[in-house]
């Protein structure tokens, strides 16, 4: 799975780590990414969606069907 929101297009940085004696490695800082449920244009489809997006709602969780025993 990558790590790319299909939202936003959130992804992976690169950096330093910093050590108390100033060596630096490198390091990566990774999105928060989740595989979802959602609805887009009437059809539900499973994508990756980074924290923030599912947070600030700018996805739309489809509706779960109930059914009733008749």
């Amino acid at each position: 799975m990558g790590n790319v929101c299909e939202i936003c297009g959130r992804r992976s940085k690169t950096g330093n780590s910093v050590s108390h004696s100033n060596v630096k490695t490198r390091r990566i800082w990774k999105p928060n990414i989740q595989r979802m449920l959602v609805e887009i244009d009437g059809k539900n489809k499973r994508i990756n969606v980074c924290t923030t997006c599912i947070k600030s709602g700018r996805i739309k969780r489809p509706l779960k069907k109930i059914e009733t025993a008749e």
